[in-house]
């Protein structure tokens, strides 16, 4: 189920400031009126001064439409940045909220630094867009307006002009089409250098390890050579278009003017109707604040055609059910999910007892990541559906789903300002108590009283490694009550101790939880272990059953779990487990050792410090 994509993101700018837009383009459009008045008054009051009447008045006309001039000019400018500004801050609402509703399908699709790339810089060109149409309006009334003036003078100036107009209409749709391509390219290329600046920072620690700053740095620019050619044909397209503006501009003002001249000759018109019309001819030519303008409103459009890729995507829908009194029942049923045209799970059936703890284990890609994200539907399945007490997610009101389903994560996004604030995110009304209980069950609170001023310290100011990050994730999903708890690889950066700990919070009575693991101790604590193998659920058992497996077994060795160091490499085994062919007889006695030791230890692990301690020791 998802919910209709938003309209064009320009559109939905220009109802944000539509009152705002009117009132520029009525002013605007006021200065051009202006503008075209005050050749009229110049030329009427060069007139009477040539004949020595008194001029006084015409005089004074013009000066107080130059002063009108200038404070509509002002109040343009006013009026334009602070279009600008709401339209901007619109459409930056709307592209975010569009984000947070699309979840991890947002940045699979487009990546986090293409997003930052299109929110920050994307969305500020698009923010230009409604100002900059509304004076493309207005900069076409002074064309349009001087070739009517022209016509006033005298037709035979209206005709003159209006034979070279089709040059200018050619040239002006020309450079349109050339800027939106450009543009386009220049827009792209920028969003490829973004998404691989944020990937650079993202990995700073292990590039720095590496020694693979310059490889880095040279990855990130690759691209510089791209955005200079397409930054170098936007300019020669704009230089292009002036250059034969120039041309063409000046040679259909000498013919008004010529013409102008003849017409005097005549005595049709005066001198001061000949100094108007020249002044006329220029407005009526006046391609350069039209290309100006016509660039400003092509990059907004290219803008915000980037923007739309974005609000295009549909997002997720939510039902109107809410959840039933239940203790936490998980079901997928005949779960399919594709990503990068893969099928990562295939046909998943799975059933979690509500209070139950379920360890998601298999080898790296075989998707219990995906697994873990569609159990609180942060994503959707491809086909088949999950439910949650007897409701499918999809049903569910967003509300429900949010209060029901705790996320901690391997590398969780500590948001807040304080540590306490971080805990307490999300929470409607946070208890001190609680939140200091949670750390307590996630092994957060001794790390947070060593901070300078404790639970209120600063988060920027907490230094912290990966292990207290998690924990201090781990202490926010304690905090907030639900009846599903989903570890995505959440113990990983624990040392052994720790994590026998917090595991012990989890296993006392209370929501249902799924664990995403890779240690054998974790494993062997959980009631049940779903094996993925393949994008397909192997086994479902507990970990002594499926431990007899060696392929199980080679999972965690895999993982580098020093706990199954001695695991054997797959093998061809009958029925019990043991290897055939010529080594059976050799090998069955000591892989049915294994398989009766190894859970034993697993165990020892999960019942004595002591022995959680040694294997801490090995890591």
């Amino acid at each position: 189920m998802t919910r209709p994509p938003h309209r064009d993101p320009l559109r939905t700018a220009l109802r944000h400031t539509g009152a705002r837009c009117a009132a520029l383009c009525a002013v605007s459009t006021t200065a051009t009126a202006a503008g075209l008045l005050l050749p009229a008054v110049l030329g009427r009051a060069l007139d009477l001064l040539l004949a020595g009447a008194p001029a006084a008045g015409w005089v004074g006309r013009a000066a107080a439409l130059a002063l009108l001039l200038a404070l509509l000019d002002g109040a343009a400018s006013v009026l334009a940045g602070t279009v600008d500004a709401r339209a901007t801050a619109r459409l930056r609402k709307l592209l975010t909220g569009q984000v947070l509703a699309l979840g991890p399908r947002a940045v699979a699709r487009f990546g986090s630094g293409d997003l930052v790339a299109r929110l920050v810089g994307n969305a500020a060109q698009a923010g230009t867009g409604p100002a900059a149409l509304a004076a493309l309006l207005a900069a076409l009334a002074g064309p349009v307006g001087g070739v009517v003036a022209l016509g006033l003078l005298d037709p035979w100036l209206a005709v003159v002009f209006l034979a070279g107009a089709p040059v200018l209409a050619l040239l002006l749709r020309a450079f349109t089409r050339d800027t939106s391509a450009c543009v386009t390219e220049y827009q792209q290329v920028q969003g490829r250098i973004a998404a691989a600046l944020a990937e650079a920072v993202d990995g700073h620690r292990t590039i720095a390890a590496a020694g693979l700053q310059e490889r880095e740095t040279a990855r990130v620019l690759r691209p510089l050579p791209e955005l200079a050619r397409a930054g170098h044909r936007m300019w020669r397209v704009q230089g292009r278009a002036a250059a034969q503006a120039v041309t063409v501009g000046p040679l259909l003002q000498l013919a008004v003017v010529a013409v102008a001249g003849l017409l005097l000759a005549r005595h049709r018109i005066s001198v001061g109707e000949v100094l108007a019309a020249s002044r006329y001819a220029v407005l009526a030519t006046g391609v350069g604040v039209l290309v100006g303008q016509l660039a400003a409103v092509t990059r907004a459009r290219a803008s915000a055609v980037r923007l739309g890729e974005v609000t295009a995507c549909p997002a997720p829908a939510h039902g109107a059910r809410r959840l039933p009194p239940g203790p936490g029942r998980l079901e997928l049923r005949g779960v399919t999910a594709r990503r990068g045209g893969r099928t990562v799970l295939d046909g998943v059936d799975l059933t979690v007892p509500g209070g139950s703890v379920l360890a998601v284990v298999g080898r790296s890609g075989t998707g219990k990541s995906l697994l873990a994200a569609l159990a609180g539907r942060l994503t959707d399945p491809d086909a088949g559906e999950v439910l949650l007490d007897g409701v499918p997610l999809a049903a569910l009101t967003h509300d429900d789903l949010r209060r029901a389903v705790t996320y901690a994560f391997a590398r969780p996004a500590l948001l807040g300002t304080t540590v306490e604030d971080t805990i307490a995110f999300g929470l409607t009304v946070p208890s001190p108590a609680g939140i200091r209980a949670a750390a307590r069950k996630a092994q957060a609170d001794a790390y947070i009283r060593r901070l300078p001023d404790g639970y209120p310290t600063r988060l920027a100011d907490a230094p912290r490694s990966g292990g207290e990050s998690q924990r201090l994730g781990l202490a926010r999903a304690f905090a907030h009550p639900g009846r599903l708890f989903v570890l995505d690889d959440a113990l990983s950066s624990l040392d052994t101790v720790t994590e026998l700990r917090v595991t012990r919070a989890l296993l006392a009575p209370g929501p249902t939880r799924l664990i995403v693991a890779r240690r054998t101790t974790t494993a062997a604590r959980a009631d049940t272990v779903a094996w993925l193998d393949g994008g397909r659920l192997r086994a479902v058992g507990t970990h002594a059953e499926l431990w007899r497996d060696p392929e199980y077994r080679a999972v965690f060795a895999d993982a580098g779990d020093p706990a199954a160091a001695d695991a054997a490499p797959p093998r061809a085994t009958d029925a019990t487990g043991a290897p055939t062919g010529p080594e059976r007889a050799a090998d069955a006695p000591r892989a049915a050792e294994r398989a009766a030791d190894v859970p034993r230890a697993s165990k020892r692990a999960a019942d004595a410090p002591r022995a959680a301690a040694a294997d801490r020791g090995t890591e």
